[in-house]
């Protein structure tokens, strides 16, 4: 068997893939280099590191469910004068997510809101952490179907527990019944100090109850958890969704 051959079989079963692939390219640069074994070895190390650093990167994002790739640096601040670019800049560090601390994003419709959420939950990907995108509407209906299906406990673990980054979506646009009230409660409480959430929301939290079954003590207890240790940004201005069309002159300014 070629000496080729024989390093692939031995670097498989290791899931050594990049070091499998690239070993003959980079003995070639290290001996143009003029390195020592010791050094070639480190080069290989890290080309194989970074090839792993990049799959999970790629893993977390293709298993966060963004709707859409809306990167921070393409939010235009300039003409979202309401949104608070000091405190965005802040929090896409990610500390708070170390810190198990929730960002609450509220604000009229179209100044921002999911963009800026994406946005931090894809610089948490790029960080390898693991994130979930989901929206309110779609989180309460797949944790009606787990609990139907008496599987609520493996959807709470898998789905609600694993990702060190939760965004929910949307909060307020559709209001909630008594046990939907109950299941999104669960979800708050049980990340409580534990994981940290993203939630954006188009009604103030003195307009919540009307959104969680009219349950005004319920809603207290979760927004004690939830703003517990939190970053609340209330977010103004004009319509952000709708600035492109407006420069173009498809709608009037």
């Amino acid at each position: 068997m070629l000496l080729a051959e024989q390093i692939h079989c031995l670097c498989a079963p290791l899931g050594l893939n990049s070091m499998a692939t690239h070993w003959s390219m980079i003995a070639e640069q290290s001996i143009k280099q003029e390195q020592s074994y010791g050094e070639f070895l480190l080069t290989l190390l890290k080309h194989e590191h970074a090839h792993r650093d990049e799959r999970t990167r790629t893993i977390y994002d293709r298993l966060a469910g963004f709707p859409a790739r809306k990167e921070l640096n393409s939010f235009d601040f300039k003409f979202a004068t309401g949104v608070p670019k000091q405190q965005i800049t802040e929090l896409s560090a990610l500390s708070f997510i170390e810190r198990n601390e929730n960002v609450v994003l509220l604000g009229p419709s179209g100044v921002g809101k999911t963009h800026l959420a994406i946005g931090l939950g894809l610089k948490a990907v790029q960080a390898k952490k693991k994130t979930r995108f989901v929206t309110a509407a779609d989180l309460m209906l797949q944790l009606a179907t787990a609990k139907r299906q008496n599987k609520l406990k493996q959807y709470m673990t898998r789905a609600i527990m694993t990702p060190k980054l939760l965004i929910i979506d949307e909060i307020g646009y559709l209001p909630f019944g008594r046990e939907e009230a109950n299941l999104f409660f669960n979800v708050i409480a049980k990340r409580y100090e534990r994981g940290s959430i993203i939630l954006t929301s188009n009604l103030s939290f003195g307009q919540w109850p009307s959104t969680f079954a009219d349950d005004a003590t319920l809603t207290a207890a979760m927004l004690d958890r939830l703003l517990h240790h939190s970053h609340v940004l209330q977010l103004n201005g004009d319509s952000y969704r709708l600035k492109d069309k407006m420069r173009s002159g498809t709608i009037p300014e």
